[in-house]
Parts: structure tokens; C-alpha cells; sequence
């Protein structure tokens, strides 16, 4: 009995011990040597995947939008999104603060009030970039983290090459196919902000 008690004991522990590896690989690396001065300037927001209901809810009505990456005095981002929405133009900024080494940085969302960290996970600043966003559960998002990989890019049609690593990216992350989505090009919305 007490042999198969510590079989089942030791069973459990390396299940906990999977689960925890496996949470702690989910977390990708940075860019490295990221350069924050090459990655300032406008950029397209070209694809996405979430697992947030929102965005499952969502994904088929969104469209590409413009986003201008700007320094702050403290080392962080002033990120300035221009998107359609009902029809119009809305204009939204996040101020992203760094939180750890260069690539990494913080913002409060300003709908849930919770801290998501953004990641540079790749880029080559010139015409594209990875990012990772992870957000710990709150009882807005029904106790699930919220996760979102996002593709930048310097131009409005991504070549086909881009799009395949974003899309092996945002599979490493965990994101089925049917969670990602490249979004459609629209000429409304896309005069670029300064």
C-alpha cells in the first residue's frame, strides 16, 4: 500500500513539475541586442491571434490598423493606434513602460485595469516585428490569462514568408489555426499619425 501510495505521490509530482516546465517554456525569449531606437515608427498591425472570447467574437470584422511607436522619456513607448471602428476612425494610445530587460515593457489596460506585458519576441526592424502579449486571469476574462501573439509590419501586404513565421510563431504560443487571423487591408484609417 505505502508503495503504491509513493508511486501515485511521485506520478503526481511529476505531473505538477510537466505542467510547470511546460507554463515556464510557453513564455517566449526576447529579441536580442533589441534595439528600441530602430524599432520607433509606423507600423501595421497585419495579423493577430488571441484567446480571448473578444477576439473570437471579433476576428472576422477587424481590419488592419496603423500603429506609431514613439519614445518617452523613461525608455518606454507611446504606442498610437489608429483603427475602424462602426465606420470611423478611433485613435487610442498606450503608454508602455519598461519592465525588464530591452524588448520587454508594461501596460495597464484601460478596459479590464489589468497589467499586460508586451514582449519583442523577433524583428528585424525593417520589415517586421513578433510580439507576445500575456496578462495574469482576472474575473473579467473569466479566470483565463489572456494571451495575444501580434504581427507588425512595415508594409501593408506582409510577404508570404513573414506570414508563415508569424504563423509558426503564434503555433509555438499555443494558438490553433482557427485562432489566428491576417487582417484584411482597408484604405480608411491608414493616413499616418505623428
Amino acid at each position: 500500500m505505502a508503495a503504491s501510495h509513493t508511486l501515485w505521490m511521485g506520478l503526481v509530482l511529476l505531473g505538477v513539475l510537466g505542467v510547470l516546465q511546460t507554463r515556464a517554456q510557453a513564455q517566449p525569449s526576447l529579441q536580442p541586442n533589441f534595439q528600441q531606437d530602430k524599432f520607433l515608427g509606423r507600423w501595421f498591425t497585419s495579423g493577430l491571434a488571441s484567446n480571448s472570447s473578444w477576439f473570437r467574437e471579433k476576428k472576422k470584422v477587424l481590419s488592419m490598423c496603423t500603429s506609431v511607436v514613439a519614445p518617452t522619456a523613461d525608455g518606454g513607448f507611446n504606442l498610437t493606434s489608429t483603427f475602424l471602428r462602426k465606420d470611423q476612425c478611433e485613435t487610442r494610445t498606450l503608454l508602455l513602460q519598461p519592465a525588464g530587460p530591452p524588448g520587454c515593457y508594461s501596460y495597464t489596460s484601460p478596459h479590464w485595469g489589468m497589467v499586460h506585458e508586451v514582449s519583442v519576441v523577433e524583428t528585424d526592424y525593417e520589415e517586421y516585428a513578433l510580439l507576445y502579449t500575456h496578462a495574469e486571469s482576472t474575473k473579467g476574462l473569466g479566470g483565463q490569462d489572456f494571451r495575444m501573439a501580434t504581427l507588425y509590419s512595415r508594409v501593408q501586404s506582409p510577404r508570404p514568408e513573414v506570414k508563415e513565421k508569424f504563423s509558426t510563431f503564434a503555433k509555438a504560443q499555443g494558438f490553433t489555426e482557427d485562432a489566428i487571423v491576417f487582417l484584411p487591408q482597408t484604405d480608411k484609417c491608414m493616413e499616418e499619425h505623428n
